[in-house]
């Protein structure tokens, strides 16, 4: 089952940081995402949101290389346009990651010159996670972690 962590930062570096270690788990094989998304707020007060690439576009995007594939063999010319066309069908269809809504309501309570991370996690060896974050100052938003685990994140984050 997936699990939810959104993470806010004290700092406008950190969720890039924090992202950046966690990438290397996911590397060795530690950890596997199905969404991810940076935000962050400017000291002058501008708002950004970073979508990473998503479990969730990667199937759309292969789905609709494949659809494609066929479809160019049987109609040359409009194969591509198709396969495209399908693929974010499918990616629409399979709408699983870190809802818009969500980070937008995120974007606009966060502070200036602090940051949020966005995780829906789908697969984690032990508190892989936790270990990647201690090094960071920050609350947690919101998580979908078992009581415990969601503890040990607070404590982390401290």
């Amino acid at each position: 089952m997936n699990q939810l962590i959104v993470v806010g930062f004290d700092h406008l570096d950190d969720a890039r940081s924090a992202m950046k270690r966690l990438r290397e788990l996911e590397s060795d094989g530690q950890i596997r995402f199905e969404d991810t998304a940076i935000v962050e707020r400017d000291p002058d007060g501008t708002a950004r949101v970073h979508n990473e690439v998503s479990g969730t576009t990667e199937t759309a995007t292969l789905i609709g290389a494949v659809l494609g594939g066929v479809v160019t063999f049987v109609f040359p010319p409009l194969g591509a346009a198709l396969g495209a066309a399908a693929g974010a069908a499918v990616g629409a269809s399979l709408d699983r990651g870190v809802s818009r809504s969500f980070v937008n309501d995120v974007k606009e309570t966060l502070q200036p010159g602090r940051s949020a991370l966005f995780l829906v996690v789908k697969e984690t060896e032990g508190d892989a996670a936790v270990a990647a974050l201690r090094p960071f100052t920050g609350e947690v938003i919101q998580t979908t972690l078992p009581e415990e685990s969601e503890e040990a994140l607070r404590e982390a984050l401290r």
